[in-house]
């Protein structure tokens, strides 16, 4: 590992939305069961794709190892990839919550979806 030029940002990615959570948003997301669900529909779409298009035996998109940490999920998949998936969905749904409050519709939480 001698550079964290992808990691770093994946990690502070991941970071400023569960801060943004818990100090700005505060709608309760990671307690609900339909977010951890919603999470593991995007994982069963994201490790296939994802796997495709970085498996080491014929990758379609290829990492600088020099900007990674080296380590790989199911079909060579970076961690780091997750870790910007886990970020970029969390942060749209908690846009969303946000413009449904401001715009004075339901909420999965007021409609009791879970």
């Amino acid at each position: 590992m001698t550079g964290l030029g992808y990691t770093v940002p994946a990690v502070a990615a991941v970071a400023t939305v569960i801060a943004a959570e818990f100090v700005f948003f505060r709608t309760g997301l990671f307690r609900r069961p339909a977010y951890w669900t919603s999470m593991l529909i995007v994982l069963a779409f994201q490790i296939p794709v994802d796997g495709w298009l970085t498996k080491l035996s014929a990758p379609v998109v290829e990492y600088s190892s020099r900007q990674m940490t080296g380590v790989r999920g199911p079909l060579d998949i970076p961690v780091e990839d997750f870790l910007f998936g886990f970020a970029l969905v969390t942060a749209a749904l908690l846009l969303w919550e946000r413009q449904a409050r401001r715009g004075g519709e339901a909420t999965a939480e007021e409609t009791d979806i879970r």
